[in-house]
C-alpha cells in the first residue's frame, strides 16, 4: 500500500472507532417530501427544501426553458463571458427582496463566505465570529488572515466585551454571524449584535441561508429586526429557493468591490443560466404567497409543542441526543419507521450534542408532523 492511500485508510479507521465516519447514500425525490433510498420510500424531515420548490411546476418550467434556450452552463466566469443578463435579473430581484441597492450572485453559498470575508479583512483587521457559525464562515476567516475571535453563541454582551478590548488594534473589524443557525433553528439577535457593532465601528455580516423564504414574510431574518443595521446580507439559493447558488445584498460600492475583487467569484464559472431562472420563478412565488412561507415554521411549532421542546424558532429544530452512537441508532430507528432523518455528528456539531437535525417544509402534514413526534418522544424516553 503506498503511502497516501495507507494514510487515508488510517484516518477512515479512526473515524470508524468513533461513530464519524460519513457514507454517501443515493437518494432519489419522489415528489413533496418523499425520497427512496435503500430501496425504501421515506418521508423526509432532512431536506432543506422548506417551501418544495425544487418541485415546483413554474420553477421547474423555467429551469428547464433557460436551459433549452441558452444551454447548460455559463461558460466563462462572470468577468469573461459568463455574465448572462439572467443573472443580472436576479441580482436586482435578490436586492429587492432585501432592501439594498445591489446583489451579486456567487455559485454557492460556501463560494460567497469564502469570498466575500476576505475581500473586506486582511492581515491588518479583526474578524469577530459566533462561535457556532457556519463552516464557510470560518473558512473565509482562515482565508482572511485577519485575527479571528468567537463570541459566544448569541452572545452580544461578549461580543461587545471582545470589541472594546481589539477593536482598536485593528484597521477595520468584521462581525459575522448565522441569521439562522443551521444546526440548532435558532435566530441570531441581530439588533443587540448591529447595537454593538455600531458602537465600535464594526461591519455586520448575516449568513441568512435558512432564514430567506420562511421568515419575515420571505425576506429573511434581517426583516424581523427592521432597526438593526446588516451591512452584508448573505444568503443561498438552495434552500428554500430551491435551486443553487449564494448571493449577497449589500450598497451598490460593496458589490462593485466583491465584483472586481472576490477571488470565489474572478475564478469561478458563472451560475448556469438555468439555475438563475429558476431562482427568480421561485422569488415570483415567495413574493406572492405569505402563507407558504410562513408554513414550515408553523410545522416546526407544531412538532416542537407535541414533542415537548421549546418552541421552535425557525424551520429547524434539533433533538440533541448526546453521542454519535445514539444518534446514529436513532436515525435507523426512524428510518424503520418510514421517516429519513439523518443524524449530525462532530465535527458538524460540537462533540456531545449529535442530534437528530429536522427541516420541516410547507408540504408536511399536520397528521406526518404529529406522527414523528410521537415517535421522537419515544426514542428520548428510551
Amino acid at each position: 500500500m503506498d503511502t497516501l492511500t495507507a494514510f487515508a485508510a488510517d484516518k477512515l479507521a479512526a473515524l470508524d472507532a468513533q461513530h464519524l465516519r460519513r457514507r454517501l447514500v443515493a437518494t432519489a425525490r419522489a415528489g413533496g417530501p418523499w425520497l427512496e433510498r435503500r430501496g425504501r420510500r421515506l418521508l423526509s424531515f432532512s431536506c432543506n427544501d422548506y417551501l418544495n420548490l425544487s418541485q415546483h411546476p413554474d420553477v421547474k418550467r423555467a429551469a428547464a426553458d433557460a436551459a433549452l434556450t441558452h444551454g447548460t452552463g455559463a461558460g466563462a466566469s462572470r468577468l469573461v463571458t459568463g455574465e448572462h443578463p439572467l443573472l443580472e435579473a436576479l441580482e436586482r430581484r435578490l436586492a429587492k427582496l432585501k432592501g439594498t441597492e445591489a446583489a451579486c450572485v456567487f455559485g454557492s453559498g460556501y463560494l460567497a463566505n469564502a469570498g466575500i470575508i476576505p475581500t473586506f479583512a486582511g492581515s491588518a483587521d479583526a474578524l469577530f465570529i459566533d462561535e457556532l457559525a457556519h463552516a464557510c464562515i470560518w473558512a473565509g476567516a482562515r482565508l482572511s488572515g485577519a485575527r479571528t475571535f468567537a463570541f459566544r453563541h448569541n452572545d452580544a454582551a461578549h461580543l461587545a466585551a471582545l470589541l472594546a478590548e481589539h477593536r482598536a488594534s485593528a484597521r477595520h473589524a468584521l462581525v459575522a454571524t448565522d441569521g439562522v443557525f443551521s444546526m440548532d433553528g435558532d435566530i441570531a439577535p441581530l439588533d443587540r449584535l448591529s447595537a454593538a457593532c455600531a458602537a465600535h465601528d464594526a461591519w455586520l455580516l448575516a449568513d441568512d441561508a435558512h432564514g430567506v423564504g420562511v421568515l419575515g414574510g420571505g425576506r429573511g431574518t434581517a426583516a424581523l429586526f427592521p432597526a438593526a443595521r446588516v451591512d452584508l446580507q448573505m444568503g443561498t439559493l438552495s434552500k428554500a429557493l430551491g435551486g443553487y447558488g449564494g448571493y449577497l445584498c449589500a450598497t451598490g460600492p460593496v458589490v462593485d468591490l466583491i465584483k472586481t475583487r472576490a477571488r470565489t467569484l474572478v475564478y469561478s464559472t458563472g451560475l448556469p443560466p438555468s439555475a438563475a431562472a429558476s431562482a427568480i420563478a421561485a422569488l415570483d412565488i415567495v413574493e406572492a404567497d405569505p402563507a407558504l412561507c410562513a408554513a414550515p415554521l408553523a410545522r416546526a411549532r407544531q412538532f416542537a409543542e407535541l414533542a415537548g421542546l421549546p418552541p421552535a424558532q425557525s424551520p429547524i429544530v434539533a433533538v440533541v441526543l448526546g453521542s454519535a452512537e445514539r444518534a446514529l441508532a436513532a436515525s435507523a430507528a426512524l428510518e424503520e419507521e418510514g421517516f429519513a432523518v439523518v443524524a449530525i455528528r462532530p465535527p458538524t456539531v460540537p462533540q456531545g450534542t449529535a442530534r437528530l437535525r429536522l427541516a420541516f417544509s410547507a408540504a408536511h402534514a399536520e397528521a406526518d408532523v404529529a406522527r414523528l413526534a410521537a415517535c421522537v418522544m419515544r426514542l428520548r424516553a428510551a
